[in-house]
């Protein structure tokens, strides 16, 4: 279900409208009361209690939020336009924030391409580009947008080892920017179906697990030496 853009009231003069016909309505059932006349008594009761309900279809909207309007459960449009806004006051409407927003996944174990354990964690910058689908095509999209950031990170720290062994291998710890981007990659089209734009994916954390971090260091140190030995004789 894509965003359809509706029309909207602004509210202020509706509202002066309407202050303006309750007193209005209140003179009209006093005349006709003294005047005996009963339709008249019952029209102006009628035209009080319509003015009543037509309070009900102001709303405020912010700057950079969404109000998705339904009638019954059935999706009517999609109001941006900021301030006291007016529309049916049978239409029900949810906000929903365009504003820019990020989050830190927890510290995830998982295994790299070449199976040792690591913790790796990132930095996802996304807003809601479509407040239709955010509302209709997901339960709640607050949380499938951390659900699904937690499982892009973990596919993709599994593509992926965690140091670099030949020329010109994307390693996780070496190439931050291309790793990022594959992550940016994989959440577009996890998040696309819920109306969500990711405008940055980076690592925050990334370090082997605790249990093989020492042995993984000296590793590390060995092959430094190796490399360092070789260049040397080269």
């Amino acid at each position: 279900m894509r965003e359809q853009p509706i029309h909207s009231w602004p509210g202020i003069p509706v509202l002066i409208l309407l202050l303006a016909a309750l007193p209005a309505c209140i003179w009209w059932f006093i005349d006709a009361a003294n005047g005996k006349d009963v339709l008249s008594v019952v029209a102006a009761i009628l035209a009080f209690i319509g003015v009543l309900i037509a309070m009900a279809g102001f709303y405020m909207v912010e700057p950079n939020q969404a109000a998705v309007l339904t009638l019954f459960g059935k999706y009517i449009g999609t109001v941006k336009e900021a301030g006291l806004r007016y529309n049916n006051p049978f239409y029900s409407a949810k906000k929903v924030s365009l504003r820019v927003r990020n989050f830190e996944s927890g510290r995830l174990k998982v295994n790299e391409l070449e199976g040792s354990p690591i913790e790796i964690a990132a930095v996802i910058v996304w807003k809601v580009v479509d407040s239709a689908e955010a509302v209709f095509n997901v339960d709640d999209y607050e949380s499938f947008v951390h659900i699904q950031s937690e499982a892009a990170l973990r596919s993709m720290a599994t593509s992926y080892p965690y140091d670099q062994h030949e020329e010109g291998q994307v390693a996780l710890r070496s190439h931050s920017n291309e790793i990022s981007q594959h992550l940016k990659q994989q959440l577009d089209e996890r998040l696309t179906t819920a109306g969500v734009d990711v405008i940055e994916a980076r690592i925050s954390h990334l370090a082997y697990a605790p249990e093989i971090a020492s042995a993984m260091l000296q590793r590390q140190q060995a092959v430094a030496i190796i490399s360092a030995r070789q260049k040397i004789v080269e």
